[in-house]
């Protein structure tokens, strides 16, 4: 049990996550792409392998006497009369603290020595040790070591058909009727192990997507298998994934999807007129129930699907109820912001006028335009019914947009480094919304290193070369946003996200919410 009126030092942390090499790929379910060059460890590199050394007992008993020690420029998050989250931008640092932690890091607002800690005899080394091992202290004129970790996985979205039963306000498609051959989907699969090999990749993830996927759920299946086969003749690990929209799934497919070993995302912006306003069928019908009963029938088939919710000015007023929702079932989720493309800010090209008054709750695609004050509000609510309903489980790669607060890396996403889309001709591009822009194709002898030599189109830069972001405590976590979307508000990609205001003032709160997931699940 927790003694929160300890007189001992306490760090919280959670155990599941590695404070010295953080994952550079991502696993949830609907984002685009893994995570690129980790910036994760500050600890002294050995000499001989270049990777970071632990601070042992031995070696800070040795430094004790000879080495002053100073406090890193960590923020913190007051959390209740006894606890505070503390957290460092720059490095892996997500931590609860009490005060004799607190005042134990204070001595060493200027440089000091381990052995002139006051009480010393009331201080372990473990607590020195993990202090250091979070970046909460470092030593004295260190510079830290940055370890520049390249994802493992090669991701790829297999855009299977451009058909689609819905007609989502925001889709970025034209829902054309071309569907992938069974030609071009084998040959896209093999080109994807040849290069996953070639380029030294140990997993590949596969996104079965569209249009609606699940439209062509038997050619998903024999796709999948194939890839199986393949993974296993060249030793590589496999992860795939169907993302669809939830209104067609049925037993039978749910009870393959299992078997096959596949998962599942399902997008679902809201309850009730908050999904029905921006995601309908043809026809002009909401889709809210249809996707309940889905997600429902999924679970009760021991799948648990992956939530992808898009926050926009229209729906972000349902997000608290939404969230009450999938806190309920234990859902995990993404919430994503809005994104204007050229498709969806034209929707007659859909046959769809822009008076959209029969469609739902929503007259004008400007209702979906995100609004500053309108989304910290929303938002700030629904982060509201998290902090009364905390699940225990990390949930800094879920809150805000593409921002991942959990580890620090250079880039929103991987397009143009290690994923690539390949539509239904077999035609390749950096991003699954760039279709229309093809650098390669599976035909090419090495698709990957077009990708990620083009100079043309999207281009998907270090947060370091953006100018806007170079003093941002951020920037590490949140790397400037969407490319994509940086571009069509300002037609640069050397600068920070439009969104920028939004974020800054959400990860402060989404920092929080970790805070207390920690304090509360402490004894887990």
């Amino acid at each position: 049990m927790l003694n929160q009126c300890s007189r001992l030092p306490q760090i919280i942390i959670d155990k599941n996550i590695n404070t010295n090499y953080a994952s550079p790929d991502c696993d949830t379910g609907d984002c685009a792409c893994g995570i690129t060059n980790v910036e994760a460890s500050h600890l002294m590199p050995c000499p001989k392998t270049g990777q970071p050394q632990e601070y042992t007992t031995a070696s800070l008993q040795k430094m004790a006497d000879s080495s002053p020690v100073h406090r890193t420029n960590f923020n913190t998050i007051p959390l209740n009369d006894n606890y505070t989250m503390c957290y460092n931008t720059s490095y892996n640092t997500q931590a609860v603290l009490n005060h004799p932690a607190l005042d134990l890091l204070s001595f060493f607002n200027q440089p000091n020595l381990l052995n002139d800690i006051p009480n010393k005899n009331e201080i372990n080394y473990k607590t020195l040790q993990q202090s250091i091992k979070l970046g909460l202290l470092i030593p004295e004129n260190h510079t830290p070591h940055i370890m520049k970790t390249m994802p493992e996985t090669l991701s790829t979205w297999l855009h299977l058909t451009d058909r689609c039963n819905l007609r989502c306000a925001y889709c970025y498609l034209p829902h054309q009727n071309i569907d992938m051959t069974w030609q071009v989907g084998k040959l896209a699969l093999e080109t994807v192990f040849r290069l996953a090999v070639r380029h030294s990749y140990k997993k590949v993830k596969l996104k079965y997507a569209g249009g609606e996927a699940m439209l062509r759920f038997p050619f998903i299946i024999k796709l999948h298998q194939h890839a199986k086969n393949l993974a296993a003749e060249h030793a590589m690990a496999l992860n795939g994934i169907i993302l669809g929209n939830g209104t067609i799934l049925n037993a039978s497919m749910l009870q393959t999807i299992r078997k096959m070993s596949l998962q599942l995302m399902i997008s679902l912006d809201g309850l009730g007129k908050y999904q029905d306003g921006q995601r309908f069928y043809a026809s002009g019908k909401g889709t809210a129930n249809d996707v309940i009963q889905s997600v429902m029938l999924a679970l009760q088939h021991g799948i648990v699907p992956y939530i992808s919710v898009t926050v926009t000015g229209q729906n972000v007023a349902g997000l608290p109820q939404l969230m009450d929702w999938l806190l309920e079932h234990d859902l995990p989720f993404n919430l994503n912001f809005y994104r204007e493309h050229g498709i969806s800010s034209d929707l007659t090209e859909h046959g769809i006028s822009s008076d959209l008054s029969g469609f739902g709750n929503l007259t004008s695609l400007a209702d979906l335009k995100l609004e500053e004050e309108t989304i910290v509000n929303g938002m700030t609510a629904a982060f509201k019914v998290i902090e009364n309903h905390m699940p225990n489980r990390n949930l800094l790669n879920s809150l805000v947009d593409r921002a991942n607060l959990s580890i620090p890396h250079l880039r929103t996403c991987n397009i143009g480094q290690s994923y690539f889309a390949i539509d239904p001709l077999g035609q390749i591009s950096k991003c699954h919304t760039q279709q229309h822009h093809p650098i390669a194709t599976i035909y090419d002898d090495d698709p990957l290193t077009m990708i990620q030599a083009d100079k043309t189109g999207i281009q998907n830069m270090s947060v370091n070369e953006k100018i806007t972001c170079q003093s941002c405590e951020w920037k590490y976590w949140c790397a400037g946003g969407c490319p994509i979307v940086t571009y069509q508000a300002s037609g640069r990609y050397d600068v920070s996200s439009p969104n920028c205001r939004i974020y800054k003032q959400l990860y402060q709160k989404a920092m929080r919410l970790e805070g207390l997931r920690l304090l509360k699940y402490a004894n887990t």
